[in-house]
């Protein structure tokens, strides 16, 4: 169908019947004028024609549309006056809520507004606008500050100008704004309908700063852009001169290039190109050349993502497949999945799964600890559904029956149940059956089977299946048959012989649930063999084959009804005679049945999240006691039922609860007795549980007073609800009066609040209320008034444990001491340093209510010294001292000399340092050297005299001393030298020493190795390399381009034993070109260079497809 006419069948559909002529168009709006208006398009129910409100107090506009004919979801607005979109104003006083009914296919529209000031609302200020048919448009700045229904009146609600209108050429608003006075922007912004006129004026105004004219440009950015978030933008300009270099800056700032953000230029063009755009991107953008600008903006806008589908509840039994479905606005959206407890996308027996809109959260085996609350989430809708798990029942598909065998024949007992992994075992008379050559049991599959092989009359009894972990058993009887062989005919009075075990209750009543086989098997004695007679009250009972029969067999009489009935029961009779004699037995059959189902199930209360459910008992309790009921619950419209107990309920009377507000509910009952379940009640009438306020807040405090403010404190109430906690009023008044104040004007989101303003020394009662959507709660107050009054508080200070001792810092660092204090009325602080008020061009003070702030942002060795702090309150005060110590290195110490030198020893002295730094000298550092190499190599380190003697020194050489001095900071910065030195005098020996010309190894740098070109990708990190020799040690110069390279972090220069290199990180195109190096010393220099190329990713992508 194509959009012509899917846009005419939406038209059709909607329709205004008035006065003179009938309009179609697919924008309804309710703008009525008295009643010269009768509505019968989409809205099955609009808002009310006149609304008055009470200060203080809520309202709520309510508009219904049937979407039976539409093609897709509408989009609904709330306008004010003409053009005003309430939807912009959502918050806190004014909320939006939308529903949908999935059997009327009828949406509902809510618009709450609380806390209205004094006004009167009519339609003509307050109206809703739908589109039906919604056509995608280029997306544009304007978007962001038109309305849907640009160009219509108050008046007759003609749409066809506005469809006509939608033809012809849109006008550039920007421009107008730029051309038109000031005094003319409400006209423009109320002809085409600008909501946001403030806005718009602030952007035209950065818009309209214009750059010094410059012929750099030849075409200029365009005034902005829009763009989807994800998608990808392209800014583009035309320069003059297709060689310049151009810089792309976004909100001032440089944009340098990477796989984001692509530059180009291509002739004169120059574009950037930005990749999958973010909320990030949306900013100001300029294309700089020198001095000469222009100017763009870029809006990026994202769609929330809505849930369409909401999520079912389920109702399972353990083991099986649970699939929660919901459905989303847009494919590729992301959806959160947890429950009340934990993520569940962190366990691997739960899968998620994606198809198109449909997002799925998949249990394969549930399991009891699955029940719960499961929440799904996007950025613009949330969804809950609850999962109740039940134990799984075992269900029997073929029961054991009766046996009656002969002896040495074979008995077999055979069950077949639902589950194949259950396991069992055998009794006989409440014994266990034990295996043997004679008697098998067997397990194959859901089959268990009992054989008994040349069966004995000891074998007979009552035989009993019990599974393995269930409440239940299968029970049968084995009869053995005896044949009796009378050689000497004689005769015998008839007997019958009733077997009272079984089902028998007493000695003559038989109990038989409806629907089970009742088979009585009565033995019978007597000769010559009796006549066997059984009737039901005065009916004889004749049939040998039907529901109800009699089998006669040999010694063996079988009363047999096929799926018992309640019409069965009653008194039955059996008479058995024979030539001797005759005997008669009364036997009386009950059954029993499941229960009917309760009647009058209603729903007599509702809360915020429960209600209370009651209903009456069965009228025929099946001829067994009620045990209790089972409750299920479901939403309206839906077809899955939830249990609401597992547990028999024995009262009539529950209160279902863990309900959502504003859902229609319905609820069934089931009867239970020990039979089994009753089928279920009629379902009740829908009902809808409804958001309630909370309770009042608790433990009011009073936290502090003064002369005209109160401090409160208070909890959050213990009752919240569904509706939730939108914020609390705070009143007062005075003592003996009963008008209350209101002390903020707006709701108070935290759990205190200071009261201002209150007269001084009067008793004031304070109250705290809740408040929700559903209304204020009741009130919590105080036990008494409170006298508005300062209560003086001795000062105290509260000195930090650190620094009660002695608190040392180096020169240089930053001391920030913060002491806190109390007392009332606030103390006045006063720093004190050797008795002297302190200096504020030198000591920053800070000082509050609470505490006192000492900051030096360069500690020096002056700041030294004991600082007090004095806290004053009238004629009260405190003090604490704190004593600060600036600590550095210290000097090296003075006057060291060898005193004495004996064999392979010698003895050193000094004296201490002229100034320790502020601290005491921990200990002293000591070293020598050889007067040939002139190497040191410590003697002693954290010496703590001043003297000490240096062992094991070597014949023939002369050595020389020098100490560092140590203490908190550390070694001095330089040490001290020995004034004279040690020689080790030779003994017996003496060397004659030979002269020799040392050879010259000084020359001027050359390279071993030179650089040679390279070509890389952009983005790798990539080093040149080279080799020098020369002696003294060259200096190494790395260049580009002839340009000295500095302190540039992208650049790393190494130099190990001659090899040199050079690291460059992720180079980019720019960092293309000629790369030298410069070797110099006194001797001469050397400089060796080469070329590097680097190469982008799509040139390398290029050159492999021509490849190709």
């Amino acid at each position: 169908m194509s959009r012509v006419t899917r846009k005419q069948e939406m038209l059709n559909s909607l329709r205004f019947k008035k006065k003179t002529t009938t309009k179609k168009n697919p924008y309804l709006s309710i703008f009525a004028e008295g009643d010269a208006t009768e509505l019968t398009g989409l809205f099955v129910e609009r808002p009310p024609e006149n609304v008055t409100a009470v200060a203080g107090s809520d309202f709520t506009l309510i508009a219904k549309v049937d979407s039976t004919s539409l093609t897709r979801k509408p989009a609904m607005k709330w306008l004010k006056g003409k053009w005003m979109d309430l939807g912009s104003k959502a918050g806190k006083h004014m909320q939006f809520k939308e529903s949908y009914d999935r059997d009327t296919k009828v949406f509902k529209y809510t618009h709450t507004h609380t806390y209205t000031n004094a006004l009167i609302l009519t339609s003509h200020h307050v109206g809703s606008l739908i589109s039906a048919a919604q056509q995608e448009q280029q997306a544009d700045i304007l978007s962001a500050f038109k309305r849907a229904d640009a160009g219509e009146d108050e008046g007759e609600l003609d749409f066809s100008a506005l469809l006509k209108k939608q033809e012809e050429p849109e006008i550039d608003v920007w421009e107008l704004l730029k051309s038109a006075h000031p005094s003319e922007y409400e006209k423009i912004a109320f002809k085409y309908g600008i909501t946001d006129l403030r806005g718009m004026l602030k952007r035209l105004k950065k818009m309209n700063v214009e750059p010094k004219h410059c012929e750099a440009f030849l075409k200029r950015l365009e005034s902005c852009y829009t763009v989807d978030k994800g998608k990808k933008i392209v800014l583009r300009c035309e320069v003059v001169d297709p060689d310049i270099q151009v810089k792309w800056l976004k909100n001032g700032q440089e944009i340098k290039p990477s796989a984001k953000y692509v530059m180009e230029a291509i002739g004169n063009i120059r574009t950037l190109t930005i990749n999958k755009t973010t909320l990030a991107d949306d900013a100001a953008y300029e294309c700089v050349f020198g001095e000469d600008k222009c100017f763009t903006e870029v809006f990026v806008k994202e769609p929330p993502i809505t849930i369409t589908k909401l999520m079912d509840d389920y109702h399972v039994v353990v083991g099986e497949r649970v699939e929660f479905e919901i459905e989303v606005s847009e494919e590729g959206a992301h959806v959160m999945w947890s429950d009340q407890e934990l993520h569940k996308d962190k366990d691997s027996k739960y899968r998620f799964k994606k198809d198109g809109k449909k997002h799925t959260l998949i249990i394969m085996e549930a399991t009891l600890d699955d029940i719960g609350m499961y929440h799904a989430w996007t950025n613009g809708g949330h969804t809950k559904g609850e999962l109740e798990v039940e134990e799984k029942e075992l269900e029997v598909l073929q029961d054991i029956a009766d046996l009656t065998v002969r002896a040495t024949d074979q008995a077999v007992f055979k069950c077949e149940v639902s589950d194949e992994k259950v396991t069992g075992k055998w009794f006989k008379d409440g014994v266990e059956v034990q295996a043997s050559n004679r008697i098998k049991m067997s397990h194959i599959g859901r089959f268990h089977k009992l054989t008994i092989n040349d069966v004995k009359p000891e074998d007979a009894g009552d035989y009993t299946f019990v599974p393995d972990g269930y409440a239940l058993s299968l029970s049968a009887k084995l009869n053995f048959l005896e044949i009796k062989i009378d050689y000497v005919p004689r005769q015998e009075p008839p007997k019958i012989h009733l077997d009272t075990t079984g089902n028998m209750v007493s000695q003559n009543t038989i109990i038989v649930v409806a629907g089970n086989k009742l088979r009585l098997d009565v033995e019978i004695s007597g000769e010559p063999r009796p006549t066997v007679v059984w009737s039901k009250g005065d009916v004889p009972i004749k049939e040998s084959e039907g529901r109800v029969r009699v089998e006669t067999k040999k010694d063996l009489s079988c009363f047999i009804i096929e799926g018992a009935e309640r019409d069965d029961e009653g008194n039955y009779t059996i008479i058995v005679n024979n030539p001797a004699g005759e005997d008669k037995a009364v036997l009386f059959i009950k059954i029993v049945d499941v229960p009917d189902p309760p009647e009058n199930v209603k729903c007599t209360t509702v809360g915020e999240d429960c209600a209370t459910m009651v209903w009456d008992a069965p009228p025929f309790d099946g001829g067994a006691p009620i045990k209790g009921y089972l409750m299920e619950r479901k939403k309206k419209g839906s077809s899955r039922w939830t249990k609401l107990n597992f547990d028999v309920y024995e009262s009539t009377t529950y209160e279902a609860k863990r309900m959502i507000e504003g859902i229609f509910y319905e609820m069934r009952v089931f009867a239970v007795n020990s039979i089994g379940l009753s089928q279920p009640s009629l379902t009740s009438k829908p009902f809808m549980p409804m958001v309630t306020p909370t309770s009042e807040p608790t433990r009011l405090t009073v936290h502090d007073v003064t002369d005209t403010t109160c401090s409160l404190k208070w909890l959050a109430p213990e009752k919240v609800g569904a509706g939730g906690l939108d914020g609390y009023v705070i009143e007062y008044c005075k003592d003996g009066d009963t008008e209350w104040v209101l002390a903020n004007q707006e709701l108070c989101e935290r759990q205190w609040y200071v009261v201002r303003g209150l007269p001084v020394g009067e008793k004031i009662n304070f109250r705290v209320v809740a408040v929700n959507v559903a209304g204020r709660s009741p009130p919590a107050t105080l036990q008494q008034p409170v006298t508005i009054r300062e209560i003086v508080e001795h000062p105290k200070i509260r000195l930090p444990r650190e620094l009660r001792t002695k608190y040392v810092r180096h020169v240089g660092d930053k001391i920030n001491l913060t002491i806190p204090f109390q007392g009332k009325p606030r103390p006045v602080a006063t720093w004190l340093k050797d008795g002297q008020p302190v200096d504020p061009k030198v000591i920053n003070v800070r000082n509050s209510n609470v505490d006192s702030i000492l900051f030096i942002r360069s500690a020096e060795r002056e700041h030294s010294g004991k600082y007090e702090l004095l806290l004053q309150i009238e004629n009260l005060e405190d003090r604490a001292t704190i004593d600060i110590r600036v600590i550095e290195k210290p000097m090296p110490p003075v006057n060291v000399r060898v005193t004495e030198v004996w064999g392979f020893n010698a003895a050193l002295e000094w004296n201490p340092p002229t100034d320790d730094g502020n601290s005491e000298i921990t200990g002293y550092t000591i070293q020598k050297a050889d007067m040939k190499t002139k190497e040191w190599f410590t003697v002693y380190e954290h010496n703590k005299r001043t003297h000490c003697t240096a062992s094991d020194l070597i014949m023939g050489n002369e050595y020389m001393f020098r100490v560092y001095s140590e203490n908190l900071c550390g070694q001095s910065e330089e040490p001290r030298q020995s004034k004279n030195t040690a020689k080790i005098a030779k003994t017996g020996l003496i060397q004659k020493q030979t002269n020799f010309k040392e050879k010259d190894m000084c020359c001027s740098p050359m390279f071993t190795q030179p650089l040679i070109d390279r070509s890389v990708i952009a983005g790798y990190s990539t080093a040149i390399s080279c080799s020098v020799k020369g002696l003294p040690k060259p200096k190494i110069v790395w260049m580009k381009n002839r340009m000295i390279i500095g302190e540039d972090p992208k650049y790393l220069m190494q130099n190990n034993q001659g090899v040199l290199t050079l690291k460059i990180r992720k180079p980019s195109t720019f960092d293309g070109g000629k790369y030298s190096c410069m070797a110099v010393n006194e001797l001469g220099q050397a400089e060796v260079e080469c070329k590097l190329d680097v190469r982008g990713k799509k040139e390398i992508m290029f050159m492999k497809h021509s490849a190709s």
